[in-house]
């Protein structure tokens, strides 16, 4: 039995890498992971498992990227964004301002 759960922990790892990168690549930069937001077509959670697992794996995958992700789904979307406000820094880099 514990090979069993040795995969499963190896396709979890596998699922938190996938999401990590994903978000990494939707998200601007210079905004530094706020006001982003990642979507998860039907299919896409088709390939990835069971939606409970994908939302935890999310939520760890935020959490090593220093962001607190929610999730929402929609019409068998699911919605992946941080509305956490910016640093008051952020505001200025995106207008040209120091970074």
């Amino acid at each position: 039995m514990p090979a069993k759960d040795e995969l499963a922990r190896r396709r979890y790892e596998k699922l938190v890498e996938r999401l990590e990168c994903l978000m990494r690549a939707s998200l601007k930069p210079r905004y530094r992971g706020h006001h982003g937001q990642l979507i998860l077509s039907s299919g896409d959670l088709e390939e990835m498992g069971e939606l409970k697992d994908v939302r935890r794996a999310t939520r760890e995958a935020g959490r090593r990227l220093g962001r607190h992700p929610k999730t929402h789904v929609v019409d068998a979307r699911l919605f992946v964004y941080d509305d956490r406000e910016g640093p008051q820094g952020d505001q200025q880099a995106g207008r040209g301002g120091c970074c």
